[in-house]
Order: C-alpha cells, then structure tokens, then sequence
C-alpha cells in the first residue's frame, strides 16, 4: 500500500548534512518523516522542485523589527513579510525597541505581540543594561526567548553595557550565549567630533576599526575570565577575525551580507545615508579579510542586521542621519549571487544560515533537512536573473541598499513547518509563526 503523506517536495536537488543529492522529501505533521523516491506515494500537496534546489529553512539571527514603539520604520507584520518573502523561515528579533524588551513582562508582550501576525517562526532577544542582569537569568529561560544581547557600543535605541564591570556582571548572570555589539563606546565618544557635516565617508572613520578591535578585545578577556559563550555579531575587520579565529573555545561569530558586498568609501558616495550602519560597511580590504574568513570556517552565521530607517530619516545629513538598513529580504538573493560567482559554496550557504545557527543558539528542532525536523525549506532557483529594486522591498521603509543589484539566484517559495508560506513573490499562508523551541530551555514534554 502506497504511502500518505501532508507534503512531497518531489524532484529537486535538497541540499543534506551528507551533501547534494536528486531527491524527494515527505512532510507529515509538520516534520521531514522521509526522504527517498516517492513516486507511488500520495500527498495532501505536492510541490514540483523539478530544477530548483531544497534548501534547510533560511534562519537570520539578527533582525530589528522595531515594535513596540517605532512602528512607522516597521513592525512585525511586515517585517516577517519581508523575511517570507525573501525566503527566511525564522527570525530573531532585537530588544532595542521602545520600551526596550529588558524584563520578563516585556519579553511576553512581544510574544502576545507576534502571536497571528508573524509570518514565520519566531524568537526574541533579551536585553542586557547596567540594572536588569538579576532578572536576566529567568529571561533567558523564557519560551520564545533566543538569548541575551548586549551593546557594548551605543547604536540605534537606548541599550548600552559599556563597561567591563557591567559586561563581566551581565555575563556572571547568565548560562545560555550572550550575543554582542562590539564597539567600544569610550573610543565611540571621543571620535565623535570627526563626523563631517553631510559627509557619509567619515562614518567609518567616526567608528573606526579600532573601536571594534578594542572592543572584541576585551570581550574575549572577559569571557575567558568567567568562562561564559559568546556571539560576536556583524565582525567588520581583518584583525578582529585573527583574534575570533583563536577563540572558538568561548567565541561565535556572525558576518553580514552587506559587510560582505558593500566597499567603503564608494558605497557611501554611492546611497550616502543608505550605506551608514553599526558597525560601519568598511574598506576593500577588511572585506578581503572577511571572505578568507568565511573560507576558513571562522564565522558560524551569517544575519542580516535588517534595521530600517525611513527614507526622511535616512536623509538627514549625516551625522543627523541614523544607522541602519534593511537586509531580511535580499539576504538570500545577495549571498546566492555569491555562491553563483564562486565566493563560497552552497553547502556553506546552508551551513551559515541554517546548521550554523542551531549550533550556536541550540535550536530545537530545526536547521537541516534530516527525519524529525521541521519541514522548513527555502526553495531557490539558482539560475534565476532577477534585478533588486525599492519596490520589492516589503518592508515599510521600502527601500534596500542593494537597489539595482543583479541578483544571479532567487528564492521562489519557502515552508514553515510543512506549510507553504511564500510562492512566487506571493504570501500564501499569512500569520502561522511561532516561537523558536531550544534545547536550553525545553519544558515538559519533548516531542
């Protein structure tokens, strides 16, 4: 008797822990149950990937999706539509938002908050301050909570641990990974008069390599001293990569596609306001050093920083203007591109943006394509020519940094827990996210 299952994805190339392979995967409540030829069996819906390559659900790690409090820049309805519609499956949302998620009440607003709105599933940060890390420990334990994350380095939002004390304090608290912002504030401040009316080029010159440096620096010391985990986020220089690269026993580190794609000084004399982020897009040469990086296995995650900005607020003449763009939608079209090109291979696509983060984050039950998994895949074309524009952009600050970027491979559909939530540009199961489970902090039954 032939099988039933809810879902075949028949006649794709799925990307395994095992390799590449021509193959079929059946979904059955939500989970892979079996990959093989299912030619004789029966399904509630089959899927046609004949040409297209099955890859693990994309998952990005670093987004800011700005609700509560700054709604106009985005919210999570829109900003899990764009994640949807560039083919992520997961998300993990900052704390940065106003009032800032630094207590255990506002850690369950924002999962009242997503609860039938997100459309994919869904995990947030705790914040870490001078003054919460005694409430940090039962935040951390919290449903739907992916970690904690700390600012070392004052950028969008009023969250900042500048100093050793508060740093060692908040890691002393704390037993799951701490993710940080790594830029010393000290240096942050004392450069602040290098900013040069209305010139975007010295951005990186105000936030400069040295600070980041400085900052990483100390981060390790602190974390070897009280024998804590770390995720250094968005790392933008040569020299912080030498120092990550001989500390994966406490270190994990996160590289982004626009640290990875945008040179300075030409993308700010190219999109100014656009191109102005923390840590700031940096020379030809540091993002040399990045892609050897990525080469040698150093950097565990790729995220997208996706922080929007009005188009009005991004305007301002700088210093006035305020850092930060969007990235959750163009993640998966500008690192194929990548792979297309010959930058890094498919296999370490899927290793940075699906196997890498449930490594480092403990993710329950996600990031792979094997029996017993999530049924989270992003389908991509990986031969589709398509152009980025402004108005793919699903984000309310409708525009991307990537404007007019030749994209060589595409996301055409993407499955959350077996069900089909983007196909063709199009949203096709709105609001079925749900929190991210993790093996830290599973209760109860498992299963």
């Amino acid at each position: 008797m032939a099988s039933t299952y809810d879902l075949i994805l028949k006649g794709g190339t799925i990307v395994t822990p095992g390799g590449e392979a021509a193959a079929d995967v059946a979904v059955k409540g939500g989970r892979i149950v079996d990959i093989g030829d299912f030619a004789t069996a029966s399904a509630g819906q089959v899927f046609d990937a004949n040409g297209l390559h099955v890859l693990p659900g994309v998952i990005d790690s670093q987004v800011h999706f700005r609700e509560p409090g700054l709604e106009w820049k985005e919210d999570l309805e829109s900003g899990t539509r764009a994640a949807a519609l560039g083919g992520v499956t997961t998300i993990f949302e900052m704390p940065n938002t106003d009032p800032t998620t630094t207590t255990p009440e506002m850690m369950l607003d924002k999962l009242a908050r997503a609860k039938g709105r997100t459309h994919v599933d869904h995990a947030f940060y705790a914040g870490a301050t001078n003054e919460n890390a005694e409430v940090l420990p039962e935040m951390e334990r919290m449903d739907g909570c992916c970690g904690v994350k700390v600012f070392m380095g004052a950028s969008t939002g009023s969250l900042l641990v500048e100093d050793d004390e508060g740093v060692e304090r908040v890691l002393n608290a704390i037993n799951r990974r701490a993710a940080f912002h790594s830029e010393d504030e000290y240096r942050l401040r004392d450069r602040k008069s290098l900013a040069v009316q209305g010139d975007w080029t010295s951005h990186n010159i105000v936030r400069d390599a040295e600070a980041a440096i400085m900052s990483t620096k100390r981060l390790l010391r602190l974390a070897r001293k009280v024998g804590k985990r770390i995720h250094v986020l968005h790392v933008t220089t040569a020299e912080e990569m030498d120092l990550l690269a001989d500390a994966k026993d406490v270190a994990t580190v996160e590289v982004t596609p626009q640290h990875l794609t945008l040179t300075a000084p030409d993308a700010y004399e190219r999109i100014k306001g656009y191109a102005q982020m923390n840590p700031p897009i940096r020379e030809e040469h540091h993002q040399d050093a990045l892609w050897r990086a990525v080469g040698l296995g150093i950097p565990d995650v790729l995220g997208s920083d996706h922080a929007p900005h009005t188009k009005e607020e991004k305007a301002r003449p700088y210093p006035a203007s305020p850092s930060g763009m969007p990235g959750v939608q163009t993640l998966v079209p500008v690192m194929l591109t990548h792979v297309v090109d010959g930058k890094l291979t498919l296999a370490r696509f899927v290793e940075l943006t699906s196997a890498g983060p449930q490594r480092v984050f403990g993710i329950a039950g996600k990031g792979r394509i094997a029996s017993g998994y999530d049924a989270d895949f992003t389908v991509v074309d990986m031969s589709a020519k398509r152009t980025i524009e402004h108005a793919w952009s699903a984000s309310k600050c409708g525009w991307t940094p990537f404007d007019g970027f030749e994209a060589k491979a595409w996301a055409v559909a993407s499955f959350v827990r077996g069900t089909m939530i983007m196909c063709d540009d199009t949203l096709t199961a709105p609001g079925i996210g749900e929190p991210v489970r993790f093996v830290e902090t599973l209760k109860g039954k498992v299963g």
